[in-house]
């Protein structure tokens, strides 16, 4: 489709959610419900994902598989759609990535399959284990992938029998509504109950803090910024929360440069830097510093000077109140866009900027969700390993080393410490899915232990025993 095309028909569904309601479902609302999933009013969100969910754990398994089997599908037929409006209203990141978001998490995300049940039998009888639903959980999206959090989480909330409602982060309301309405089609048509999941359509500080309190959520998940998970915390719920990322890369002497290069330029240029697990520092032993810059200049990247860098610290950070604050006007923006904050003409085909840094610099010490790395020279991996420790600030998140020295290898992932460490590949690589194994979630849950998030985390284990019962012998 021509993509001028395209760019109106995204214009005119933005318009249309502005000024109405879409209307996914031509059929009988049931009382207290709408054909939706989208409120005025967050009370009457929350009310009507009770009901649901009520209805949806009288479903069978199978029944829970074909509405998870049809939101997959939902979003597999609306991922470019969804990918022009998520970027077009926050201003963030490649349309082309963004659409292998939205396929990866239809994809990748895991479901009932995740609820597997354990049973043992001895001389006292039998015991089973199984998983249960919290009941309807409270769930914040952040602006960065809208979309891909709210199908991932949909899925694996719902998988274990939960009901969801949704306070979408504002930046990307329009967007957010539009998908709502698609998923309570693709539920309701597939045979589950209207409202199993809700949102409200104006999301505020005030909604989030009337759905963090409400006495019928039980639990929250927060993917969002800092404040948004003070905020979970300070509710008093059961919380999964996915916290900050800061990940440092660490390229030793023995490390294939060419795949090096090639993979940190693929991860940190995803999306323009906007995921949390992207490489945001890079620490390159001495010995082959030189080489490796030239490599990522082979590869496309684009190499500022000192002078520039200096420029562009000054035009992305400033300090309030104390804190070291990053523009807004660079977040997620393409590489060309920081150039030209500092005097360069660049190709919009350039999608990395790079400099030479000290290890002091904001760049490496801050999580900066844009297409610039800073590259510190390192006397030896050791002095990476601590720095990358100092780099990451303890968040336990994600971390990268390129090496093919084993005890290098353990050394940084035993002092690292983060949920997710890959090694010799890019970012996204441990985080399953797209050029990954293993299951995918956009919750990646370091402040609460969970790591990368499941349906099971989800779900609480009940455990039936049958004293003296149901043996075979």
């Amino acid at each position: 489709m021509d993509e001028k095309l395209i760019s109106a028909l995204v214009d005119q569904v933005l318009d249309r959610i502005r000024s109405t309601n879409l209307q996914p479902a031509a059929a009988p609302v049931p009382s207290g419900s709408n054909d939706t999933g989208v409120f005025e009013n967050m009370h009457d969100a929350i009310d009507a994902t009770i009901i649901a969910q009520k209805k949806w754990t009288e479903m069978k398994k199978r029944d829970r598989e074909k509405v998870i089997a049809a939101l997959r599908q939902a979003m597999h037929d609306n991922a470019e759609t969804f990918a022009r409006m998520a970027q077009k209203e926050t201003g963030m990141g490649r349309v082309e990535d963004k659409i292998v978001k939205h396929h990866n998490a239809a994809d990748a995300t895991p479901g009932t399959e995740d609820l597997e049940g354990k049973s043992w039998t001895g001389d006292y009888g039998l015991v089973y284990e199984d998983w249960a639903p919290y009941g309807v959980i409270g769930a914040v999206t952040p602006s960065t992938h809208p979309i891909p959090v709210m199908l991932n989480s949909t899925i694996m909330m719902i998988a274990g029998g939960n009901g969801v409602v949704f306070n979408v982060h504002p930046a990307a309301k329009n967007v957010s509504v539009y998908a709502m309405e698609i998923f309570t089609k693709a539920i309701f048509n597939s045979g589950g109950p209207l409202n199993l999941i809700s949102m409200v359509r104006e999301p505020t500080m005030a909604t989030l803090e009337i759905l963090f309190k409400h006495p019928s959520i039980p639990m929250i998940a927060a993917t969002g910024g800092p404040l948004v998970v003070q905020a979970a915390f300070k509710a008093g719920k059961k919380v999964v929360a996915a916290g900050p990322g800061n990940p440092p890369v660490l390229v030793d002497e023995t490390a294939c440069l060419e795949r090096a290069a090639k993979r940190i330029i693929d991860g940190a240029t995803f999306d323009n830097n906007i995921l949390c697990i992207a490489e945001k520092e890079v620490f390159v032993v001495e010995k082959v510093f030189d080489e490796f810059m030239k490599t990522m200049e082979k590869f496309g990247a684009f190499r500022l000077n000192a002078q520039q860098i200096d420029a562009l610290v000054k035009q992305v950070f400033s300090e309030k109140n104390g804190h070291i604050v990053t523009s807004r006007d660079f977040i997620g923006k393409n590489a060309n866009v920081l150039g030209r904050a500092v005097g360069l003409n660049l190709s919009d085909d350039i999608r990395l900027l790079f400099g030479e840094t000290d290890s002091a610099n904001l760049f490496v010490q801050e999580e900066q969700m844009m297409p610039f790395l800073p590259i510190v020279k390192i006397k030896d991996a050791q002095e990476g390993i601590e720095l990358a420790v100092k780099a990451e600030h303890g968040f336990k998140h994600t971390a990268m080393i390129y090496s093919n020295n084993l005890d290098v290898i353990t050394k940084f992932n035993k002092a690292i410490d983060t949920d997710i460490v890959v090694v010799n590949g890019a970012s996204y690589a441990g985080n399953g899915g797209y050029e990954g194994e293993a299951y995918f979630s956009h919750t990646i849950a370091s402040p609460t232990g969970e790591g990368i998030c499941t349906p099971r985390n989800f779900a609480r284990i009940r455990r039936l025993a049958m004293y003296k019962s149901l043996q075979m012998y």
